[in-house]
């Protein structure tokens, strides 16, 4: 049986409100408090899952922005930049 560190992360929002989240919603919310006004894509930020991450938090009441930037290459398209809208500031965090 192997020991695996869960990652997760405790914040306080505006209101004082406080939130817990972990796996790869904690890695998310980490991912877009460090960007800052930048924010993450999937292209920069690799996760299977970002859509599904960001409607966890938004659940939870933080605010994310997306916006839907387009790019070119061998297979043009588009893909969504998620930027955080709540301030957040950490109680605690743990990272696997």
């Amino acid at each position: 049986m192997t020991n695996k560190t869960q990652t997760y992360i405790s914040v306080t929002d505006e209101d004082g409100g406080v939130h817990h989240f972990k796996g790869r919603v904690a890695w998310a919310l980490r991912s877009l408090m460090e960007a800052g006004a930048k924010g993450c894509t999937p292209i920069d930020h690799p996760g299977p899952r970002w859509a599904a991450y960001v409607h966890k938090l938004r659940n939870a009441g933080i605010n994310v922005a997306t916006i839907t930037e387009t790019h070119g290459g061998p297979f043009p398209g588009s893909h969504a930049r998620y930027v955080l809208e709540t301030n957040l500031s950490v109680i605690e965090r743990k990272a696997a």
